[in-house]
């Protein structure tokens, strides 16, 4: 078959009667649930970042000094990471919150984890930006207040 998608017949069954499902289609069945999950994964660092750079706002703003930042940011930075990962939590405003984290996460990678001994670091932030700009591209999922407002702004039984 030339066709990139497979079919119920190209499956392979099981002996049980089972179905093979190969593309692991049967997920969008929970993609409200696990959208969720993924946002809740995604912003769990950037809540506990941005609560723990308030508790211990001199040391982080004199990290930031120290690494060529000004640490008079750090109040935009925390409100990035707590506000940004709050909105991409409950999947508010989610598109604009993603694309603020993918940006941070780029630019915290090129200003703090450029050094040889920062690469997994580095790696990570590049990694987190890119599910930011997943997020952004495909949106939070039915399980959001996005979600929840644009069927409301559309009314019942539409």
């Amino acid at each position: 078959m030339s066709s990139a998608y497979s079919t119920r017949e190209d499956s392979s069954s099981s002996p049980d009667g089972r179905t093979f499902d190969p593309d692991l289609a049967f997920l969008s069945r929970f993609s409200g649930p696990l959208m969720l999950l993924a946002r809740a994964m995604l912003a769990y660092i950037f809540v506990l970042s941005g609560l723990t750079y308030i508790g211990e706002y001199a040391g982080v703003a004199d990290y930031m000094q120290t690494n060529g930042v000004d640490g008079r940011l750090l109040p935009l930075v925390i409100l990035t990471e707590l506000g940004g990962g709050l909105l991409v939590l409950v999947g508010l405003k989610t598109r604009w919150a993603a694309i603020a984290l993918f940006g941070f996460c780029l630019l915290t990678a090129l200003l703090f984890h450029m050094g040889a001994d920062q690469a997994v670091h580095f790696n990570k932030n590049v990694a987190m930006a890119g599910g930011f700009l997943s997020l952004a591209i495909f949106g939070p999922g039915g399980w959001s207040l996005d979600a929840w407002r644009k069927r409301a702004l559309q009314g019942p039984g539409k």
